[in-house]
């Protein structure tokens, strides 16, 4: 992807663009499920974790956070280090939490319940991820929102802070600790990297 064009997808996602979180789903998919794949190389773990689902959780995690203006992201490379970074993150904890509830991975003998999926988000995901913006949204101050809904138009930090008062990197923070807050109001612990 040229350089030139990446910031205005990011904004487009941003906005909630379902064409342009479409696009990047089909160019960062590939990579995002190579390592996935890579992280659960175990084939007693394959029976029981997919990549795809490890793929579909990243992508769910990202593109709700993308909405919120969490990343401050410039490259394409920056995308693409952020997404096998947290596909990583979701394959580990995946195996942790499966390991915790003290299930044998090894007596697994089939895959139940594995859905073929599409690239493209389907009505019934795009209706979950609206619902879930909207609950994060409505636990957020006041001022939170504001913030998030400056950052999700592609305003920079350092304008945002012009806008409201403070400082960039303070206000940056103050948004990353009310999503990661929100979060884990929401059982969400685990949809960050």
């Amino acid at each position: 992807m040229p350089e030139d064009c990446f910031p205005e997808l990011i904004a487009r996602i941003r906005a909630g663009d379902e064409r342009a979180a479409a696009d990047l789903v089909r160019r960062y998919e590939p990579e995002i499920r190579r390592e996935a794949r890579f992280a659960l190389r175990d084939p007693f773990l394959r029976r029981t974790f997919d990549s795809m689902d490890i793929c579909q959780s990243v992508l769910c995690s990202f593109f709700h956070r993308a909405a919120l203006g969490e990343y401050d992201i410039d490259r394409p490379e920056d995308l693409t280090r952020l997404l096998v970074r947290m596909a990583r993150n979701k394959a580990v904890d995946a195996v942790r939490r499966h390991r915790a509830q003290q299930r044998d991975h090894r007596r697994a003998t089939s895959i139940n319940g594995v859905d073929v999926m599409t690239s493209t988000p389907g009505p019934g995901q795009v209706a979950e991820g609206r619902d879930l913006l909207a609950a994060i949204q409505g636990r957020l101050s006041e001022e939170e929102r504001r913030l998030a809904d400056l950052r999700a138009r592609g305003l920079e930090w350092a304008d945002i802070s012009r806008e409201v008062g403070g400082t960039s990197e303070g206000r940056r923070k103050q948004l990353t600790r009310a999503i990661a807050r929100v979060s884990r109001e929401l059982g969400l612990d685990d949809a960050g990297e």
